[in-house]
């Protein structure tokens, strides 16, 4: 028996705020704990999304083409946690790539920190911010002193 709607959702916003909190607050020294947000945490929402979207996608009466459209696709529990599900796994996989960015770039975890959470509870003003602090940063690097 499939599990419901509300447990998936219920369980996938545990999970991923597990791979926020090893994101924001663990060291990123240790290869396997940085493939839980990395890897393990967007591959698990990837194939219960696939599996999801594959058996209900194309019964759905929905698509892309218009609002209406995405409006009747996500009118099923089913294919409204599949998209939430989508939702978390590309802001957590945005999230890495911001912090393995600002590791390079040697920005302070403090700071790190800040653009994280707010990626984490506003993922596009999150990524915003962070290209901001990393131009400014650039900007700041070819001034002479």
């Amino acid at each position: 028996m499939p599990l419901a709607p509300d447990l998936i959702f219920s369980l996938g916003n545990s999970i991923v705020f597990l791979g926020w909190m090893i994101l924001i607050l663990l060291p990123r020294r240790f290869p396997v704990l940085n493939a839980v947000p990395k890897y393990l945490i967007p591959g698990l929402f990837g194939l219960v999304y696939a599996a999801i979207t594959l058996s209900r996608f194309f019964g759905s009466g929905g698509g892309y083409g218009s609002l209406e459209a995405v409006r009747v696709l996500f009118s099923t529990d089913e294919l409204l946690v599949a998209g939430w599900l989508h939702y978390l796994a590309f802001d957590l996989f945005v999230g890495c790539w911001i912090a393995e960015q600002a590791d390079r770039m040697g920005l302070s975890r403090l700071i790190q920190a800040v653009i994280l959470f707010i990626t984490f509870i506003f993922p596009p003003v999150g990524l915003v911010l962070f290209l901001i602090t990393r131009a400014v940063a650039q900007t700041a690097r070819r001034m002479p002193a």
